[in-house]
């Protein structure tokens, strides 16, 4: 995945080191990864996955622990 212009997600923390970062530029993809391990592993995502999982953070549709 390191071919790619990786941008830290507009949610992420920047206090606390909690960093996503996004992957842009691929048709039908889309790559995430924890910004304190870019060698680490992506998950790659459905854009519309993507989407409905985003629509469902900011719904607070998932419980915190």
């Amino acid at each position: 995945m390191t071919p790619y212009t990786w941008r830290k997600s507009s949610y992420s923390g920047a206090s606390n080191g909690d960093c996503v970062e996004i992957a842009d530029g691929l048709t039908g993809a889309l790559p995430v990864r924890d910004s304190k391990d870019p060698n680490g592993p992506a998950l790659t995502f459905a854009p519309d996955a993507w989407s409905a999982f985003v629509t469902a953070l900011k719904a607070n549709a998932f419980p915190t622990p």
